[in-house]
């Protein structure tokens, strides 16, 4: 099987898989605990955290924070900046292509009395920093704008909606950095990000664990309740193995981002070379292949209009291709792609849309093979093409 499916999850690393197996087998102890055994914990836990904000310049270890992944930094982020900065405003502005544990947490705060603006990206999924200047009002207290599309890859101009923010002051910056870390450089500083949020499965570490940055003089009010753990705002004793690996895969893909990111846009062109080749077939997304365009090395996303996404999909995992259709959180929707129909694109087009996502197992040969069997699947289904549903 060929695996094209790394935005969804990736296969953990060997390092990786071997730090866990060592540090759950040594260091089993609470990290709250007060005994040497719980010190211990303790002290490789902050030395994870430690390694994590390395790898950001310009940040310092207490202002990250250990979670369940992706998801919950997103919604912590949130709904924590939400209560925390309400007397400033009750206005939020975000993106129409977030990912779902944005957007629907952004839906949630309306239905509680918020008001909240959804920037329409271009047809190449990009959000432009003007449109949300546009958007901002003397209420607003939050933006909350991803960094790389999940599912047709293009690069938002974060540092650019960073500066403006600025200008205005007083405006919480929140970016969703879960498919930009490893992939495309990431500059929190020089950005003037507030908060932060990543997940460790997404590039080669354990599920489970994800990062929170939050600015160490921005206050969020508290999601959950419990302990103490995490500044208070993730109460719960922690996985330390799960953490401790998960550090150990950020800092290998923040080491290896500029040689993987060359590698992966030549694979990006040769699919899209590929594709091209294909009549039935419609890349979305930014068609720049290379460093500092608006596009993400490993992702390509594709329609194939008339045609159901999930037939092709299935198609290409009987010809040994895994890839997927929208982000996998949405995958189970017979609905449209939201981020596709922000875009612009018909209701057609974005009721087919198709993603592949490479990862580090990928060259020259697998792209090829994918390619072939992308041809053969769209002549078994070319019958069956159903215009205008």
């Amino acid at each position: 099987m060929h695996y094209f499916d790394h935005c969804a999850s990736t296969p953990p690393l060997e390092d990786v898989i071997r730090t866990m197996a060592e540090v759950m087998a040594k260091h089993y102890a609470n990290p709250s605990s007060l005994h040497r055994g719980g010190q211990e914990a303790k002290h490789i836990l902050e030395r994870a955290r430690a390694v994590v904000a390395s790898l950001f310049p310009g940040t310092a270890a207490e202002e990250w924070l250990f979670t369940s992944g992706g998801t919950e930094s997103n919604n912590m982020a949130i709904l924590g900046a939400a209560r925390s900065l309400a007397k400033k405003g009750k206005h939020l502005v975000t993106t129409a292509i977030e990912h779902p544990s944005v957007y629907d947490t952004v839906r949630g705060l309306e239905r509680e009395g918020w008001t909240a603006s959804y920037v329409p990206a271009d047809e190449t999924g990009i959000v432009s920093a003007e449109a949300v200047e546009a958007a901002l009002t003397d209420e607003t207290a939050l933006v909350s704008v991803m960094h790389v599309n999940n599912e047709v890859g293009s690069i938002q101009p974060i540092a650019e909606i960073g500066a403006r923010l600025k200008r205005r002051g007083n405006i919480a910056f929140h970016v969703d950095g879960v498919q930009s870390v490893g992939k495309v450089p990431v500059d929190l500083a020089g950005s003037r990000v507030d908060l932060f949020s990543a997940a460790a499965h997404k590039l080669g570490g354990p599920r489970g664990v994800g990062l929170l940055y939050v600015r160490q003089d921005l206050q969020l009010g508290h999601v959950y309740g419990g302990g103490s753990q995490e500044r208070g705002l993730r109460p719960g004793t922690e996985n330390v193995p799960a953490i401790v690996a998960a550090a150990k895969a950020f800092r290998l893909a923040v080491e290896r981002q500029p040689e993987r990111a060359a590698r992966m846009y030549a694979l990006r062109a040769k699919l899209l070379a590929g594709i091209a080749s294909i009549p039935e077939l419609v890349p979305n997304g930014s068609p720049d292949l290379g460093a500092g365009g608006g596009a993400a090395p490993n992702i390509v996303n594709f329609s194939y209009p008339g045609m159901r996404p999930e037939v092709i999909v299935h198609m290409l995992e009987k010809h040994g291709i895994l890839a997927s259709t929208k982000s996998a959180c949405s995958s189970k929707s017979d609905e449209p792609s939201r981020v596709l129909l922000a875009m612009g694109l018909s209701r057609e087009r974005a009721s087919s849309g198709v993603r592949v996502s490479f990862g580090d197992e990928h060259g020259d040969a697998e792209v090829a093979r994918l390619c072939e069997m992308l041809e053969k699947v769209v002549q078994k289904l070319k019958p069956l093409e159903r215009k205008g549903d």
